[in-house]
């Protein structure tokens, strides 16, 4: 619209409609050149999951390398920027192979059964000993609504029927994992993501690292999540902090 207003206006008008493509042009070209720049190596643990195939997509977008890992590796395919590791989460001495050279380490595991589980746990133990054998410190960690405080704070279908008969196990375990994260000693984030959504939430969006008793959060994208953690690597924010974000 801003370019449709510029040519249909005329003299003085039009220069600046000119001159405001050209400013926007010029902060394009230095954002680009700054994140160049800014260009880091990622691990990022649950790669062909949900988020993590989103953080792959975007990651290279901005300019970073990433090493992502999957248990199975046919689920992901190599290109620029991208390099494929197969192994498990909870495999120690894998984890130290790659670990090394990296300037942060995302966990964005996942699992489908509603089972108990000490995945979120084991991975977590291996993923620590080995940042903290490669002094590797940067961790960003995503588990969700159900952990901590976070309980109750999913909206009436979340609280009532999702989390009792589908995802309590998980995030019984998940509060074992971030207990581990907060006395690893490490520069960690947890995020705590809203139930996920296909589109992006109407109500207004919400980053709090301190919940107040009345607020739900009741949807996010698995895109908007990958976008924040993103941002939290780039710009070093939240470290040692737990936000809770989504749409109310």
């Amino acid at each position: 619209m801003g370019v449709a207003g510029a040519g249909v206006t005329i003299g003085s008008g039009l220069a600046c409609g000119i001159s405001a493509l050209e400013g926007r042009a010029t902060w394009l070209a230095q954002v680009s050149s700054s994140r160049r720049k800014t260009a880091m190596r990622l691990l990022v643990l649950g790669a062909s999951g949900g988020v993590g195939t989103i953080l792959l997509e975007q990651g290279v977008a901005r300019g970073h390398h990433i090493t992502a890992q999957t248990r199975n590796p046919a689920k992901l395919v190599e290109t620029a920027g991208i390099s494929v590791i197969a192994g498990s989460p909870t495999d120690e001495a894998f984890l130290k192979q790659h670990v090394a050279g990296q300037d942060a380490v995302i966990l964005a595991i996942g699992i489908d059964s509603t089972g108990k589980t000490t995945l979120f746990s084991e991975s977590t133990r291996a993923v620590i000993a080995a940042m903290q054998a490669a002094r590797v410190k940067r961790l960003v960690a995503i588990t969700g609504i159900g952990a901590g405080e976070t309980k109750g704070h999913g909206g009436w279908l979340y609280n009532r029927v999702i989390f009792p008969l589908f995802t309590r196990n998980r995030y019984a375990d998940k509060d074992q994992q971030e207990a581990l994260i907060e006395r690893s000693g490490l520069d960690w984030t947890i995020v705590r993501p809203a139930p996920f959504t296909a589109q992006a939430g109407r109500g207004p969006w919400h980053v709090v690292t301190n919940i107040p008793e009345w607020l739900q959060l009741r949807s996010i994208t698995r895109a908007e999540v990958a976008r924040f953690i993103l941002d939290c690597i780039e710009g070093g924010s939240y470290v040692r902090q737990k936000p809770f974000i989504g749409h109310s």
